[in-house]
């Protein structure tokens, strides 16, 4: 009983050490919700880096890092139309160390660790075959994921549910059963799936992100259905960390609906 009150008192520390954070201004989509973290912005985005450059490294000795200039460059300028739009959620945004290549593989794939670390599979390109409209919407989708933190969030949580795992172990001796955290920041960016409020909050940004840099945001529609289609035979591992929930596809309508005002703006069209 002792020992278990221990645990309480431990765990109750943790949880004290999170900080409540605003990490966003709410854009058109109005996304508000304060957010709980045990790890600094400072701490997250050096291990972030550390992760991505062993991913980047490990695919250069592969030879699949950029192998098609063409396509490099498609991903990159979509990217340049994007990143400058972040202020508008994110002042500090823009000046982010952003890191954008394409990683020649078979999955439908992409992802942006937190600080701006990104990486496009060619998979999703070709299999999809993705309009520059479409590939606007998953890269915004990704983008948004790094401007609301959600890798720091999930990692905190993470962390709090180790300290809890550890607190046991230690009351059992035996010893601390944790792990670095760029191996943290590597698991929540590929293998933890993403909350239905995460993806929401990523779908919501990115079509405003989308909108804003003038590409369609109703491809985030057609591009969705693209992804359930290709998951008939099992799924693509973008899916498998990405739950979709049985209304995705009518909040988007809605939220791509709330931004076309900025998209008639950015493309000068009614």
């Amino acid at each position: 009983m002792r020992r278990l009150i221990v645990a309480y008192v431990f765990m109750a520390l943790a949880l004290a050490g999170c900080e409540t954070v605003q990490t966003t201004e709410g854009g058109t989509v109005g996304v508000q919700r304060t957010q709980r973290m045990m790890f600094s912005s400072a701490e997250i985005n050096a291990a972030a880096e550390q992760a991505y450059a062993q991913t980047m490294q490990q695919a250069r000795a592969k030879g699949i890092l950029n192998r098609d200039a063409a396509q490099l460059n498609r991903v990159r300028t979509i990217a340049n139309r994007l990143l400058p739009h972040t202020a508008v959620f994110r002042k500090d945004a823009p000046g982010w160390k952003w890191e954008v290549n394409v990683i020649t593989a078979n999955e439908v794939n992409a992802w942006c660790m937190p600080g701006g670390k990104m990486a496009v599979y060619t998979g999703l390109i070709e299999k999809l075959k993705v309009t520059d409209d479409e590939l606007a919407a998953v890269m915004g989708h990704e983008i948004a994921h790094a401007l609301r933190e959600h890798g720091r969030e999930k990692a905190s949580q993470q962390q709090a549910q180790a300290a809890v795992v550890n607190i046991g172990a230690a009351l059992l001796g035996l010893g601390n059963v944790g792990t670095g955290l760029a191996g943290i920041v590597a698991n929540v960016t590929w293998g933890l799936p993403s909350s239905r409020e995460f993806e929401h909050e990523a779908d919501s940004l990115g079509v405003e992100l989308a909108a804003r840099a003038g590409y369609d945001p109703r491809a985030a529609i057609t591009l969705w259905q693209k992804m359930e289609q290709a998951a008939g035979g099992g799924g693509p591992s973008f899916l498998s960390t990405h739950p979709s929930a049985a209304n995705r596809i009518g909040e988007l309508q809605k939220s791509s609906a709330r931004v076309m005002p900025l998209y008639q703006q950015a493309t000068g069209r009614k």
